[in-house]
């Protein structure tokens, strides 16, 4: 367990160091939206190659991908549920997920201001 939590760590600080340069690369919004697309298509031709549960799974997929962008792991999620039938899921956690998502951000940005 620590080993994989070590992988995750070392994945995730190549993967969020890799999101900084694209950020100091490209404008706003262009930087989120190249990450998103580019962590998408990461994640699952690696997920189509590697599985789930594995040390290398684990580095790339959550780690590296996990630091790049989080919309990728939703993409995989959403996709997984779409390929296994459950369309009805699916949409449903695409509307919670940016629904609650913006919400939730909506009220941190109020509470922040608060302050």
């Amino acid at each position: 367990m620590i080993h994989t939590l070590l992988l995750v760590a070392l994945g995730g600080a190549l993967g969020s160091s890799a999101r900084a340069l694209v950020g100091m690369a490209l404008p706003f919004p262009w930087a989120t939206l190249a990450v998103n697309v580019a962590g998408g298509l990461m994640m699952g031709w690696l997920f189509a190659l590697l599985g789930a549960g594995t040390a290398l799974g684990a580095l790339l997929l959550t780690g590296v991908l996990g630091g790049f962008t989080t919309f990728s792991a939703f993409s995989l999620d959403t996709l997984r549920l779409v390929e296994t039938g459950r369309m009805a899921q699916a949409g449903l956690y695409v509307l919670a997920s940016v629904g609650l998502s913006l919400l939730a951000c909506r009220a941190g940005l109020w509470i922040g201001r608060l302050a």
